[in-house]
């Protein structure tokens, strides 16, 4: 397979190969790209083959490090917020492609069409302690507080904390499991993992990396900016939204999310994550430190970029007339198609589209030939025989094993049956000859045959089993 040569500014576009084999490519695109040390990146124009490919990645390439960008799983406009779960895995996504602890990243196209929090919110809100140093309680639980963490009795999810006493119960968002600070004053003394069902310790730990319990800031500074933000963009009094109302009491109500623009100054997006290319740090100012990732667009991400805005824009139309809940346009959520496409011009790209009625197909990836069975027929595989008999298979297949094993058979066999026949005995005796006919060694010899199938057999006469060949012996020894 010879992967293609990808220069920034460029996009390469090759049919989608038939079924695994578009992960096969991917998989040695990744290898090449993690020896370069850059990150490959692969948008998708259906979310389950982000899914998909995922699998599929680490089957052909266990080695790599990989995560997929989930979507908030919600409609636009939506009046209820994402799982929390699905929140902390965003968030550790985001986290690990600012510390380029991925060689690829999966996500659906249209999740990539979201405005993000800056790469400074994320930055400046995560904050580490470890085994030994000083902490203070009233801090921080101030700071998870301001994070986004849910001060609880029990914590069972992402984004809740609960104090006892000297323990601090947290489940910090984007780890798999909570974790358990024991305070000695105001020194941290240990930390544990626990489960969450049996609320019993597991094992210690030595550090703990918080991240921020949404992918906005709720402190007042946050606060104050999103009411100024909101009075400058939405017509008509603020005071009737309860979305208003609760952000100035240090509430987040459901379906927030859509309201994200309203935190910052300015909002970001998944390329501002995936690394600076040459041309924008010269066009910014700013500098390269590693290498830009590598983009591939999966399927025809137009028609589905298209369909997306064109729901999203229907779903606002509908929805933008309701004083108690005002609506931002969508131009102020998701990027527009054109945007998204300028954007991802400055990197090398390769697209990976659905091949059309005159387009040759890959040559290392040929679909597989119908061998379906023929019902009714004399030859219901006769399809299945004659892609066999022309040897077009590249690879070894069940049949050729299959007559592997019968060329051992009968080659064991006719040892065997040569061996047994050249002592006296045999050669004087019918009734030893008819034993053997209905003797099971042929059929133990038939065994061993199909178990040396495969493997070259020795040159010499003797057989490959010695069990029917010992006790033909021992039965010619009683005999005598």
């Amino acid at each position: 397979m010879q992967l293609p040569r990808l220069s920034p500014g460029k996009r390469f576009a090759l049919p989608l190969p038939p079924g695994s084999a578009d992960a096969l490519l991917l998989a040695r695109m990744a290898d090449a790209r993690k020896a370069e040390g850059a990150l490959l990146a692969i948008l998708t124009a259906d979310a389950a083959d982000a899914q998909r490919l995922a699998e599929e990645l680490l089957f052909f390439s266990p080695q790599l490090r990989l995560a997929v960008f989930p979507d908030w799983e919600t409609l636009p406009y939506d009046t209820f917020s994402p799982h929390q779960d699905l929140v902390s895995e965003r968030l550790a996504t985001l986290w690990r492609l600012l510390q380029r602890d991925l060689d690829v990243v999966l996500l659906p196209a249209t999740t990539a069409l979201t405005r993000l929090a800056p790469t400074s919110f994320l930055a400046a809100t995560t904050f580490n302690f470890k085994q030994g140093t000083r902490l203070d309680e009233a801090a921080l639980k101030s700071q998870l507080t301001l994070a986004g963490y849910s001060h609880v009795s029990q914590v069972v999810s992402p984004g809740e904390y609960a104090v006892r006493g000297g323990l601090i119960d947290l489940f910090p968002m984007g780890s798999p499991v909570p974790y358990r600070v024991d305070l000695f004053d105001d020194q941290v003394d240990s930390i544990r993992t626990f489960d969450p069902d049996t609320q019993r310790s597991l094992y210690p730990v030595s550090e703990v990396r918080l991240l921020p319990g949404r992918e906005f800031a709720l402190d007042e500074s946050a606060r104050a900016g999103f009411r100024a933000r909101w009075r400058e963009r939405i017509e008509g009094d603020p005071t009737r939204s309860r979305i208003y109302k609760d952000i100035a009491q240090g509430l987040a109500g459901a379906g927030i999310e859509y309201y994200l623009p309203l935190f910052f100054d300015s909002t970001a997006t998944i390329f501002d994550y995936l690394g600076c290319t040459s041309e924008a740090a010269e066009r910014t100012g700013g500098t390269v430190a590693q290498p830009p990732a590598t983009l591939v667009l999966h399927g025809d991400l137009d028609a589905a970029l298209e369909r997306f805005w064109a729901d999203t824009r229907e779903r606002h139309r509908f929805l933008q007339h309701d004083p108690e809940r005002p609506i931002l346009p969508p131009e102020a959520i998701f990027l527009r198609v054109d945007e998204f496409f300028a954007l991802a011009g400055p990197y090398a790209t390769l697209a990976l589209r659905g091949t059309a009625a005159g387009d040759a197909p890959v040559a290392w990836a040929a679909p597989a030939p119908d061998v379906s069975v023929e019902r009714g027929s004399q030859e219901p595989l006769a399809a299945l025989g004659g892609l066999i008999d022309s040897r077009t298979l590249r690879a070894c297949c069940w049949w050729a094993k299959a007559k592997a094993a019968a060329r051992a058979c009968s080659s064991c066999c006719a040892t065997i049956a040569s061996t047994c026949r050249a002592s006296p005995r045999w050669r004087h005796s019918n009734r030893a000859r008819s034993r053997w006919r209905s003797s099971p060694h042929r059929w133990r010899a038939a065994s061993c045959g199909a178990a040396t199938a495969g493997r070259r057999l020795p040159s010499s006469p003797r057989p490959s089993c010695s069990r029917p060949r010992q006790r033909c012996a021992g039965a010619a020894a009683r005999r005598r």
